[in-house]
């Protein structure tokens, strides 16, 4: 009997033991819980634990864009003006929409070098099929998107089911779809569209009621805590640990003072942009897409590993496939926008610096080159650098040369950047 009880001491001095050495381990794996249970000093030591173990995020972008305003706001007064900070969020959507294709291919680990030819082409299909043709414009501008969409698929299917590289065949596309726009253009080169038209006001567009632009800022910040704080809600009856209420609403607030303080901008000059409106929506779809969704969690997968994902029963031709249509037709999209920018398809349309700036903007906003990491946000944050690089040299009358040496800096200390981490993560084993 007494055999019995000492051995049910043990297993329960066991158990116990178990149970402490549990909890340790999930203190361990998962260091968030520090940061529930300590507060402000919790926030510091995570942030700490990061920079140690190369989990940077979008901390160097967001720092380059601090110091990109306080430096051209320091040579010249008018960089922070409404209308200067107005005209950057209605100029980077064109390349942004591309950018955002640009982080799926990216998260795959592969590359798309057709998207700037596939933008051109489109706007020089809806251009034909509007001006030329007569088509009604909705109709014109549902085509070229839907073109964008089926050659990014063919690219999808040389590379995915063919096995060619994409390397290769987004290459041909590169050459082929210029070679298609400069053909159905004409001898003239360029066709001019209708300023008041669709496409016309697609960056001409301006909600001048000053509530517009706060509406749409008090929205996102209820849709952001909503989402936020439901889900912290699924995560805790299902035992899966989430951020506290403070957390949410101190993240909450963060949001309020950027989105009104933007609201704030926009009422200073014409308004709220119709494609900034447009912008942010596909990059909220797009980033539910990739976060929310089994598709996404798919691509995610086959970035980090393409047997593995195999393995687990994945359809890897068909995402990829999938994927490379994404890209397509959200290069079309882009190139309705930078269309409506000059109000006409040309034939320098989708050439000069467009596809490295879009290529530029993902990995510059955090979107990893070896695939696997990265979100659609990226992109936002990217652009912004770039077409802010770009009007402040531009305010300060700097050469063209010199433009594309300062961006190309920034692109190589990115690439750099993105490589440490890497090498810090597999030190850390975080990889």
């Amino acid at each position: 009997m007494s055999f019995d009880k000492t051995s049910a001491t043990s297993q329960g001095g066991v158990a116990v033991d178990t149970q402490e050495a549990a909890a340790a381990a999930v203190t361990a794996v998962d260091p968030r819980l520090l940061v529930r249970e300590q507060g402000l000093k919790g926030y510091v030591g995570e942030f700490k634990r990061k920079m140690r173990t190369g989990e940077l995020g979008s901390i160097p972008v967001v720092i380059g864009l601090i110091v990109i305003c306080v430096v051209f706001q320091s040579l010249n007064s008018n960089f922070l003006s409404a209308q200067n900070l107005s005209d950057i969020t209605v100029t980077m959507v064109g390349t942004g929409m591309i950018s955002v294709g640009i982080v799926f291919v990216l998260l795959l680990g592969e590359i798309d070098l057709s998207v700037g030819s596939v933008s051109g082409a489109a706007s020089a299909i809806a251009a034909v099929l509007a001006v030329n043709q007569g088509w009604p414009e909705w109709l014109a501008v549902l085509a070229a998107v839907a073109a964008g969409a089926a050659i990014g698929a063919a690219h999808g299917f040389f590379f995915a089911v063919l096995g060619a590289p994409a390397f290769a065949v987004t290459l041909a596309g590169l050459l082929f779809w210029l070679g298609f726009m400069l053909k159905i253009l004409g001898e003239n080169g360029t066709i001019n569209l209708d300023s008041e038209g669709l496409i016309g006001k697609l960056t001409t567009y301006f909600f001048t009621d000053v509530a517009a632009a706060y509406v749409l800022a008090a929205v996102v910040v209820v849709v952001f805590f909503l989402t936020s704080f439901l889900g912290n809600r699924r995560r805790e009856a299902a035992g899966i640990p989430s951020r506290p209420l403070s957390d949410t609403l101190m993240r909450t607030v963060l949001l309020a003072v950027v989105a009104f303080a933007a609201g704030y901008m926009y009422n200073q000059y014409k308004g709220l942009p119709l494609a900034t409106v447009i912008f942010l929506a596909f990059l909220i779809a797009t980033d539910f897409v990739l976060r929310r969704t089994a598709y996404g969690r798919k691509i995610f997968a086959l970035g980090g590993s393409v047997e593995a994902s195999r393995r687990a029963g994945i359809n890897v031709t068909a995402v990829r496939v999938s994927v490379f249509a994404i890209s397509g037709g959200l290069a079309a999209v882009g190139g309705l926008f930078l269309a409506s920018k000059i109000a006409s398809a040309n034939q320098s349309a989708g050439t000069g610096d467009l596809l490295m700036n879009a290529i530029a903007a993902a990995v510059i906003g955090g979107t990893s080159l070896f695939g696997g990491r990265g979100r659609t946000w990226n992109a936002l944050l990217g652009v912004l650098v770039i077409v802010s690089i770009q009007y402040g040299l531009q305010l300060e009358s700097i050469a063209e040369p010199v433009k594309y040496m300062i961006t190309a800096a920034v692109l190589l200390t990115t690439v750099v950047i993105d490589s440490v981490t890497r090498k810090t993560q597999k030190t850390a084993g975080r990889a």
